[in-house]
Formats: structure tokens, C-alpha cells, sequence
């Protein structure tokens, strides 16, 4: 998903576009330390 999140955020010439990849990028970041917290 990270990948994807690269590939739209590179892709977007569009500030609102950008600023949504950032969020999801700390929201899948937020996912993964509780995935990990999980284990």
C-alpha cells in the first residue's frame, strides 16, 4: 500500500491530493506499529 501511496503522491499535481497521501501514509504507518504492537 505504501507503494501505491508513492505512486499517487508522485503523480498528483493537485495540493489536496498530496496532502491525502501524506494522511494515508501516517495512517498506514499507524496500522503497522499495531500490527506489530499485535504480535
Amino acid at each position: 500500500m505504501n507503494r501505491e501511496f508513492n505512486t499517487i503522491g508522485s503523480k498528483a499535481n493537485d495540493k489536496t491530493i498530496a496532502s491525502l497521501v501524506i494522511d494515508g501514509k501516517a495512517e498506514l504507518e499507524k496500522m503497522r506499529e499495531q500490527v506489530q504492537n499485535f504480535e
